[in-house]
């Protein structure tokens, strides 16, 4: 039983979860679907949206003060903007894991990683893959 006196562990704080889309990609319906499946599974979701860069996520993880970025790719160009996120947040001295999300070929996910990107969640990512991974990447950055 918890309450005044009790000796129980504190309550540990949710996750923060920044969730953006990189570039000039429009497409945003994943990310909101995203979003809405990790507020259910308890996070907190800072939903930058569209149209961001890597800059501009960085200033959000500082003000926000998140555990974890979600980035959404459908425009081709992971292989260039996710590694410009990973460096710009190194660049500011912040470690914050990276989980990349959307159309990402198979061949492209080890180049990902090598550039620092904590995960990779292809088409079809079950909620609860998508929740394990997040909330993964969160206890690795802790």
């Amino acid at each position: 039983m918890s309450g005044p006196g009790s000796s129980g562990p504190p309550p540990t704080p949710p996750v923060r979860v920044l969730l953006a889309k990189v570039g000039l990609d429009g497409h945003d319906r994943g990310l909101r679907v995203v979003a809405r499946v990790l507020r259910d599974h308890g996070f907190e979701v800072v939903f930058a949206g569209l149209r961001q860069t890597p800059e501009s996520i960085t200033a959000a993880v500082v003000q926000e003060d998140v555990d974890v970025v979600g980035v959404s790719m459908h425009n081709g160009a992971h292989l260039t903007l996710a590694p410009a996120v990973v460096a710009a947040l190194r660049a500011a001295g912040l470690e914050t894991p990276v989980v990349v999300g959307g159309i990402v070929p198979e061949v492209d996910v080890p180049r990902l990683e090598e550039a620092g990107v904590t995960a990779v969640l292809g088409p079809g990512a079950s909620n609860e893959e998508v929740v394990a991974t997040v909330r993964g990447a969160a206890r690795r950055a802790a």
